[in-house]
């Protein structure tokens, strides 16, 4: 895979872009790319590439169902237990993180997950490549490019520690709070 795409994209495409319907995203398996305007964290650039995901992303024996299409969009308006990317995100802007529901699930709660969903709306950009097997070309992307975001397979990354200290800090902290009813 040409990491150019990634890096340097044709076009970046905005929340709404990518939640309209018929949405611009293909429903095949490839590789994606987070750009943020103004960065999530002081620390980081902005404007520039800052983490690659993949769909579908190989488990054990298989592969998950996901496509692209799916996984972008989950990304602009899920929640953070189902996206590291919104936890991620979440934590930097220093969202709570919270147990919710049964509480086994940890997300920023419905206020704190809609103030990220307007954050990521208004300056996560995002593109795409399609990709038969998108779990090689991340390996790849994440060996050879300067990707802060990504934690898997990046341990060698500056901000790796920082990153998932604060992660494992917010999950703590969600831990000893009262699980949110609503």
């Amino acid at each position: 895979m040409d990491a150019a795409e990634l890096l340097e994209p044709g076009k970046l495409w905005c929340a709404t872009e990518i939640l309209a319907r018929p949405t611009p995203v293909p429903a095949a398996p490839g590789v994606y790319g987070w750009h943020f305007d103004p960065s999530p964290d002081p620390r980081l650039p902005a404007g520039r590439l800052l983490y690659v995901g993949i769909a579908p992303r190989r488990m054990a024996n298989r592969a998950s169902r996901q496509s692209l299409r799916t996984r972008i969009r989950y990304h602009y308006r899920g929640n953070a237990e189902g996206s590291t990317l919104r936890l991620t995100l979440g934590c930097l802007l220093g969202l709570e993180l919270r147990r919710v529901g049964s509480g086994k699930r940890l997300t920023f709660g419905q206020a704190g997950e809609r103030e990220l969903t307007a954050w990521m709306a208004e300056y996560a950009h995002v593109c795409w490549s399609e990709h038969p097997e998108p779990w090689i070309a991340e390996s790849a992307l994440i060996a050879h490019l300067d990707l802060p975001l990504n934690l898997d397979q990046n341990r060698r990354h500056h901000f790796h520690e920082y990153l998932s200290e604060l992660r494992a800090s917010a999950r703590s902290r969600a831990r000893s709070l009262p699980i949110l009813t609503c």
